[in-house]
Formats: C-alpha cells, sequence, structure tokens
C-alpha cells in the first residue's frame, strides 16, 4: 500500500510557489509543443532534459512530467481544428474531432477532448500510484535471465504493435536500435566494440542527441518534404461540456483509461497505441458504432482519455523496473539518471520520496492543463498561425544546441544529424520510430543481462528457460513471434 503521509508530504512540496511557476509554464510550453506539427512530446522533452542540468532534481523532474503531460494533451488542438494531429498519440483523436469542427462543434470538440484528458490521467495516477509499490517489490526477484527476456519482450511487442500493418518492419526498427546499442564498450570486460578505432565511439551512442535526432530533425524533414498548408478552422461553440456528457460517457471513460494505462505499461507501445485501443474498445461497447469517423463524441472522449493515461502507464515501469513504457518516457528515464535518481526495483526503498512526487507533478500537470485548455484555446490556437518557415529554422538550432549541450562534444551534433536523416529515410518507408529508440535503450540492459546470466550458469542457456519468471516472458516472447511468423509460412506455402 502507498505511504499516505509521504503522499501529503509530496503534495505540501508540490504546491509551494516555485514548483507551482515550473508546473504552470512546463505544462504551457507542452502544450504548444504537442500542438504544432512536428513538435512531439519525445522532442520536447528530449530538448528540456539539455536545459535542466542545473535544476535540483525534484524541479527538473516536475517540469519534465509538466511537458510530457501537456504535450500529448496538446497535439489535441491541431487534430480537431485541422486534421493535423500534433503527435502520434493524436492520430485517433482527429478521427472524430475533426468532422465535429466541420459539423461546427470544433468548441465543443475541443472541451471534451481537454476532459477527457483530465480524467484519463486521473485514471493513470491512481494505478500508477496503487500499481508501482506492488510491481516493485515484484520486481525484486528479477535477475540477469530475467531482464534479457524483459528487454527482448519489450522490442518485440513494441516492434509487433507500433506497425500493425507490417510488424516485421518494426522488428527491423527494434533490432536496428539493438545493434546500434552494442556500439561501445561492453559492460562487462569494457572491451570496445564496432567503434572502428573512432575515440568518440568507444563510450557508446549517446542517447539525447540519438532521440533528438530520431524525432526532432526527422520531423522538420518530414515538414520539409510535406508542402501542404493547412487552414485554421473558424468554428465556434461551447467550450465547457454539459454534465450530462460526462455521465453518458462515464463508463468509457473508465474503460479508456484503464486500456490506455495498461498499453503504457507495455514496453515502448506508448501512448499513441493507447488511443487506438481505447477507441477499438469504445466501439465494441458503443450504442452508436455508426457515427465513430463521423463526429462520435463517444470516440473522441476515448481517444484522449486512452493516450493521456498512457502517460502515468508507461510511467510505472521507468520507476520500477528501469525500462521504458513510450518513447517520451524513454527520455524521462535518461532524465532521471542525470539528475541521480536510480529507476529499478529498489526505487521504493532507496527513492520512493521520488516516486511520490512524481504522482504528485503530474496531477497538478493535468490540473494545469485542464485550466489552460479552458483559458487559453483561443491565445494558443494564434500560435499555429506563425508560418511555418520562419519556425523550422528555430527548431533546428535548438535540436543542435541541445544535442551539443549534453557533453559539448561536436560528435553528439553529428550523432543528432546521422539518426535524424537515417530516420527520415526509414520513416519514408513506413518503418516506425519507436523500436528502434526502444532498442537502442533497452540494448545496454538486453546485453548486459545476457552476458552476466551466460557467466553466472557458466555458458549455459538453461535457466533462461526454467527458472519461473523467465519462462513465462520466454513463452511470451515466443508466442509473439510465431503468432506473426507462422501465417506468413501458411501465406506462402498456400502460394505455391
Amino acid at each position: 500500500m502507498p505511504d499516505f503521509s509521504a503522499i501529503l508530504t509530496a503534495f505540501s512540496a508540490a504546491l509551494s510557489l516555485e514548483m507551482m511557476l515550473i508546473t504552470i509554464w512546463a505544462t504551457i510550453l507542452g502544450i504548444v509543443f504537442g500542438m504544432l506539427p512536428g513538435l512531439t512530446a519525445t522532442m520536447g522533452l528530449a530538448l528540456l532534459t539539455t536545459l535542466t542540468f542545473k535544476m535540483e532534481s525534484v524541479a527538473a523532474i516536475t517540469a519534465l512530467l509538466g511537458l510530457y503531460v501537456g504535450a500529448i494533451y496538446g497535439g489535441s488542438r491541431t487534430a480537431i481544428i485541422l486534421n493535423m494531429p500534433g503527435t502520434p498519440a493524436s492520430a485517433a483523436t482527429s478521427l472524430d474531432g475533426y468532422p465535429l469542427a466541420r459539423q461546427s462543434r470544433a468548441r465543443e470538440a475541443l472541451g471534451l477532448a481537454t476532459i477527457g484528458s483530465f480524467f484519463g490521467t486521473m485514471v493513470g495516477v491512481i494505478l500508477l500510484l496503487f500499481t508501482a509499490p506492488i510491481l516493485a517489490d515484484y520486481a525484486l526477484n528479477f535477475g540477469s535471465y530475467e531482464f534479457f527476456w524483459l528487454a527482448l519482450f519489450g522490442v518485440v511487442i513494441s516492434g509487433r504493435l507500433t506497425a500493425m500493418d507490417d510488424p516485421l518492419k518494426g522488428w527491423i526498427a527494434g533490432f536496428l536500435g539493438l545493434i546500434i546499442a552494442m556500439i561501445g564498450q561492453e559492460q562487462v570486460f569494457a572491451y570496445a566494440r564496432f567503434s572502428f578505432d573512432i575515440k568518440d565511439l568507444t563510450g557508446g551512442v549517446s542517447l539525447i542527441p540519438a532521440m533528438v535526432g530520431a524525432f526532432g530533425l526527422v520531423e522538420i524533414l518530414s515538414s520539409i518534404s510535406n508542402s501542404k498548408t493547412p487552414k485554421l478552422s473558424q468554428n465556434k461553440g461551447r467550450l465547457l461540456p454539459q454534465a450530462r456528457d460526462l455521465t453518458s460517457n462515464a463508463g468509457t471513460i473508465g474503460r479508456s483509461g484503464l486500456a490506455g494505462t495498461l498499453m503504457g505499461l507495455i514496453p515502448g507501445v506508448g501512448e499513441d497505441i493507447g488511443a487506438w485501443v481505447s477507441y477499438a474498445i469504445a466501439k465494441r461497447f458503443s450504442r452508436s458504432k455508426e457515427l465513430f469517423g463521423k463526429g462520435s463524441t463517444e470516440g473522441l472522449i476515448a481517444a484522449e482519455t486512452g493516450n493521456s493515461a498512457a502517460v502515468p502507464g508507461a510511467i510505472i515501469p521507468v520507476l520500477t523496473l528501469a525500462i521504458p513504457g513510450s518513447a517520451p518516457s524513454a527520455v524521462l528515464l535518461a532524465a532521471l539518471v542525470i539528475h541521480g535518481v536510480q529507476p529499478g526495483p529498489l526505487i521504493m526503498l532507496t527513492g520512493a520520496d521520488m516516486v511520490y512526487s512524481v504522482v504528485a507533478a503530474i496531477v497538478l500537470a493535468a490540473v494545469v492543463m485542464t485550466i489552460a485548455g479552458v483559458l487559453l484555446t483561443t491565445p494558443l490556437l494564434m500560435v499555429l498561425r506563425i508560418p511555418r518557415e520562419r519556425l523550422l529554422p528555430i527548431i533546428f538550432v535548438l535540436c543542435t544546441v541541445g544535442a551539443f549541450a549534453i557533453a559539448s562534444r561536436p560528435f553528439d551534433v553529428w550523432t543528432m544529424l546521422a539518426f535524424g536523416v537515417i530516420g527520415f529515410v526509414l520513416k519514408q518507408l513506413n518503418f516506425p520510430m519507436a523500436p528502434l529508440v526502444l532498442g537502442l535503450v533497452l540494448g545496454e540492459l538486453l546485453d548486459k543481462s545476457l552476458r552476466r546470466g551466460l557467466i553466472l550458469s557458466e555458458g549455459s542457456l538453461e535457466p533462461f528457460f526454467t527458472r519461473p519468471i523467465s519462462a513465462v516472458l520466454a513463452a511470451a516472447t515466443i508466442i509473439s513471434i510465431l503468432l506473426l511468423v507462422l501465417p506468413l509460412f501458411r501465406k506462402q506455402a498456400a502460394q505455391r
């Protein structure tokens, strides 16, 4: 059970003037990042991480969480008004949000999205509060064998769910990330691998520059290659939803919040899959299935509730297993380590105060997000009028400065540029970026766990398959692969 006295202490600290000001500006900045197509939550977190080195750890994490919550919500603004999701997590929102805007119900859609995001975050926070201590205790049973399978399962399931049309591309991207993670000194004997006598590669590929390139620069290049110029909707109407809108959709909010949180728990799946799964469940239980995709308020609420609930859900494995649940939470994991926090099974013993500080920061960020979403809707939409040709050079400068600021190494800038170009090519070929980044994040854990496990077992693979938790994770990984591979073999056999 959570320590409620520690929770009250965390909320008291979060309600201080300094922390409130940090939460307000970070959340509003996140909403702006989420609104502008091309500025994703991952990119915003990567850039902000480079600016928080001198901040005290709790203040820095509070700022990052505020931006995270705000950015996932902010993508709904452009999804509804322009039919251009500001973040991938808002893609499902546009299915019913934009048709509502075309029906002169844009402000109503914005209000419903705001309320759905708030309740989704609250459902996720409650599950975070009660699940994290239990999962942390359970994770104490994890050893090298279990962590190997958990890392591999994360890459496999991420590739499967982020590329539903062609999971093989998701797996290729994930294993490419694992291969890149092998560059540099290995963790057991400090032998430099794949460095080709380049000193800068001896320490491996830096995570933050790689993420800035894979998400920030890729989106800049994608925006340049896209010549479409969106037009703002002029629809008007009421912004605050009526009480009957909430009561009639209470079941949808509950189901979507739970589904979004569970999707966030799965390594590498993230907020966009949380939104799509929540949307599909809402359609399954709806009495008005025919309205979905044509302006269903139920579908809009489900999508926004699901993607916002996935934010706390993705943070649960970050804190308890040191494994990110999504691409933005991977950056958050790196930021936690940078600021001296050691996520993992022991966090409830060594850093329980930080866990409760995270809960308090998310709750306050959700409150600020809701208030800002209502009061600043019109002013924030004016940001969309900034010409793209003026905005993109500024973002490119921020990407370059952010990559360089981490270690003051020009090599990190080249890393950012390389990942940007490679990521752009992969994106044009419909390869998802999330598995690649997850592979890069989990590569060190997978490699270290495999090597340590083999040392402990004197080269035997048996413990990887015979220990209870390892056996379950191994079976889940193998079944996930077979469920895709076997139908492909059958299809080829039928063609012959």
